[in-house]
Formats: structure tokens, sequence, C-alpha cells
């Protein structure tokens, strides 16, 4: 059991902790989403901004069963790895945890949470870990952004505190953390670059100089929903995305016209529709209002085209090192069959296509798949097969016996990990290795407890795609165990 860190409390000793008390603790050691976790008189409290080793004075702001969470206050020791934050939104905005952090404490903080995520979860204590590979830009390293719009503009705190008067009628930004259903007007942020910001403010004083009206999710109303911005760091494209609840030709045509006179690097202009109530930036019908409609990008020696909604890897740079661990680890040798399970648009697959016998890649959306059909085609690929469907129910014994076995299995699930059921059937697969890759380390943890029985976990190599953030990616290689 943990000692007793609390250094001094206005509760009684070993009390109960409640709503709206002020305590002082003494930070332990990162925990998940970045919050650090201290111990006050046994009891478990999440205080978020902290560092491991800080001192700190926090206001107990929910209490549950098990735990407790609490607001900094006041950092009374602050850790050497404490600086500055950049963005004057840090702490409102949900986007960045750790800008609080150096960046060579954010990977050691990285590395302790893989490290207890494989001991503790996957109950492999003896793993090698490798430290994380550090990104070469720690900001302005995003080539895509999604910001929302709403009819009301959420204040900050020490926007509440400075009593300026602030029109709260419109915002375009993103969400405080954990509050869906409220918007920060943001005019600056530090993981996109420079032209993605020009554009989000710019289109911010256009719409509503037109006097455009957000979308309001309770009452279903309104026209602007969501504004993505997506930007290649290889290639010229650049391209902007506006979620509508409704086609409007005039509107659009409009936008058009304001673009191209404002920001004539932007190269394509979509515009999806989303009539549904879901909040979300797919829908069910894009338009290009002009440009080629799609974004063309560079992994290593191949190139992409990324559809408006397909899924790309947000740190391009980063992308290129995951990809070449990816490949480095599966050590797959030209008589080899591949699987890509879980396969997005390709980016993996194409990769170790030239590499393999033939590639195999499976995904559950179509559009992906249509997607990954044309990057093959794009780059004269010819022994990749792409197929699309549930993996629970297609990854049956008839799939083997008409596609072949895998001699190597690449898995890239979402952050929810596998179904427990679609980890035994990888295991009844029987390849020699199968290469884990995964942005959410607790989840790949579980799955790799549930291969353990057939699998004997190598070595993890975490990948930092997301700096400022707590999120990373974890390459881990398994090779089948020898009965």
């Amino acid at each position: 059991m943990p000692s007793d860190l609390a250094i001094k409390t206005d509760s009684p000793p070993k009390s109960r902790l409640r709503r709206g008390d002020i305590v002082e603790l003494v930070m332990e050691k990162i925990a998940d989403r970045g919050k650090c976790i201290a111990y006050h008189h046994g009891q478990v409290v999440f205080v978020p901004h902290t560092l491991a080793g800080e001192h700190v004075q926090a206001k107990i702001v929910k209490r549950r069963k098990k735990y407790a969470e609490a607001q900094l206050l006041a950092v009374l020791k602050p850790s050497p790895g404490r600086i500055p934050p950049r963005c004057e939104y840090f702490g409102s905005c949900g986007g960045c945890t750790l800008q609080h952090t150096s960046y060579t404490q954010q990977l050691d903080d990285k590395y302790q949470l893989v490290c207890e995520a494989m001991t503790r979860i996957a109950d492999l204590p003896d793993l090698e870990i490798r430290k994380p590979l550090p990104a070469s830009a720690t900001y302005g390293y995003r080539n895509k952004m999604e910001f929302s719009f709403a009819p009301y503009r959420w204040l900050s705190r020490k926007e509440i505190d400075s009593e300026e008067i602030f029109d709260t009628s419109f915002a375009l930004g993103l969400h405080p953390p954990g509050v869906f259903s409220k918007i920060l007007d943001i005019h600056q942020c530090h993981l996109q670059g420079k032209r993605s910001t020009a554009v989000v403010n710019g289109i911010r004083t256009f719409a509503r100089e037109h006097q455009w009206i957000p979308w309001n999710w309770r009452t279903h109303e309104g026209f602007l929903r969501h504004l993505v911005i997506r930007q290649s760091v290889h290639m010229p494209d650049f391209m902007v995305n506006l979620v509508t609840s409704e086609y409007d030709t005039e509107r659009m045509a409009h936008l058009e016209t304001y673009l191209k006179a404002k920001h004539p690097y932007v190269t394509t202009l979509v515009n999806t529709i989303n009539s549904t109530p879901a909040q979300t930036a797919f829908g069910e019908q894009v338009e290009t209002i002009y440009g080629s409609g799609i974004l063309r990008e560079c992994i290593g020696e191949l190139m992409f085209d990324v559809a408006p909604g397909a899924f790309f890897q947000t740190n391009t740079h980063q992308a290129e090192r995951l990809v070449n661990v990816v490949r480095d680890l599966a050590g797959v040798t030209e008589n080899e069959h591949v699987y890509d399970l879980y396969c997005g648009t390709g980016t993996i697959a194409l990769s170790l296509a030239g590499y393999a016998a033939r590639v195999t890649g499976i995904e559950l959306i179509e559009n992906a798949i249509l997607n990954a059909r044309r990057n093959a085609a794009l780059n004269g690929i010819k022994n990749t097969t792409f197929i699309s469907g549930d993996m629970l129910r297609l990854l049956k014994p008839d799939f083997v016996t008409e596609h072949g076995n895998p001699d190597v299995v690449i898995l890239d699930p979402p952050r929810a990990g596998m179904h427990p059921k679609v980890a035994m059937q990888v295991s009844r697969l029987n390849a020699r290795r199968i290469v884990y890759v995964s942005c959410n380390i607790q989840s790949q943890a579980r799955d790799l407890l549930t291969l353990s029985d057939s699998y004997d976990a190598v070595v993890a190599q975490p990948v930092d795609l997301f700096p400022q953030t707590h999120h990373l990616e974890n390459v881990v290689l398994l090779e089948k165990k020898v009965s």
C-alpha cells in the first residue's frame, strides 16, 4: 500500500474527502489522461496539471467510491520538469494536457505509463520496453485540426475573472475538458500551423459578417457545424472541409470566392452535409466546391490520397517513423503473407507490400477500403488485397481458406482495442509474428494478456506522435510460442 503523502489537510485525519475540501498533497506519479495521483490518508486523489514530486494545494471537485478528483489551486513546490505553458487557453481547452511539462519530462512520463500498463494489466514485467521515439517538432505538428461551431461562447475562468464584456453569441473552437456541449472560442492553437490558424480566424469573421448561424445541438437548428483543416507536409495540398446541416450552393460560392482571394494556398474546399442530430464531422453527403476534393501526402516514398473523412495519422513526420518501426519489428520477407487488420486507408499495408509476397488488409469502414485500393493503384502496388467487413464476422476459417494463412499479422485497432472474440480469432490464425500498434496502452495491454496463451511479447517501442498531450503510439512485437 502507498504511504500517506499528504502534508496538511483541512479535513480531520483519516476522514473521507468531501467535495469542496481544500487539501495539500504531494503528487506521487503520472496516471491516466495526464493527471497525477496522490494519496490523502490512503484515499486516491487525481489532480490535473501537476507533476510527480510536486507539493500542491488542491480543491476536491468530485468524489467517487474509490477515488477523488481535485482542481489545482496552487503549486507550493514545483517540479524541475515544470515549465510555463505556451498557450493562453491551457487549462480551459481540452486539447493539450501536458504543456506545463518539459518535453524531456513528457517522454519520461509516457515511458512510465507504458511500463505500468505492460506490468499491471498485461502481466509482462520482463518485457523489453524501449524509450519513446521523440518528435522532432513539439508544436505545429498536426496535419489535421477539427473545430466546432456553437451559437454561444463558453468563457474560460481567466476571461470571467477579467470582468471584460465578451460577445458570447458565436463560437468557433474546441471543447473544454470533458464538456462536449460547450465551445471555447479559439483564436490560436499552437499544435497547428500558421496558415491553419489564419483560415480558422478568417472563416469565423466571414461567417459572422454573412450572418451564418451555428448549429444549436439542443434545438437542432442552424447551419454551421464543424470546420476541419487538413494540410500536407510534403505536398502543397491544403483542404478546408466545412461541415453544415444542409447544402447551400450560394453560400458555398461566396465561401469559395473568399478563400481564393484571402487564402490562395487552400487547394480544395469540400462541404460535408450532416443533417442528423449527431455531433460529428462526418455526414451523409460530401460536395467538392473546388479543387480535387482530396489531400495528397507522402509517407516515405509512397503517396497517399486522403479523403475528407478518412483516417490519417495527424503527425506526418512521426507517422513515417511509426511505419519504419512496424516494418523493422515485423521483419517481413519476400515469401511471407501479411494480414493487416484494421488497415484503414492502407498506410501500413502499402508500406509493407514492397517487402512481402502479398498483403491482405481488412477494415470495417468501406470508404477507407476504397481509399486504400486507390492508394495501391496510385503507387502501382499490385500485391495487396483490401476487404471491407466486420472483423468478428469476417475472420473465420473460410476466410483463411480463401485468402491464405498469414505469416505476419499487423494489428492497429481503434482506441477501444479488439473485441475479446477477435483476439481469440487472431490467436487461431497461427501467424509466426504479430505486431500490435495502439494509441491506447490500456486496451492494448488488455489484449496482450488475451494473446499471451499463444504468443510471447518480445519488445515494445513507444513512438510519440502527440507532444503536449498524454497520448502516444505503442508498438509491440509478439512471437508464436514454441510448443
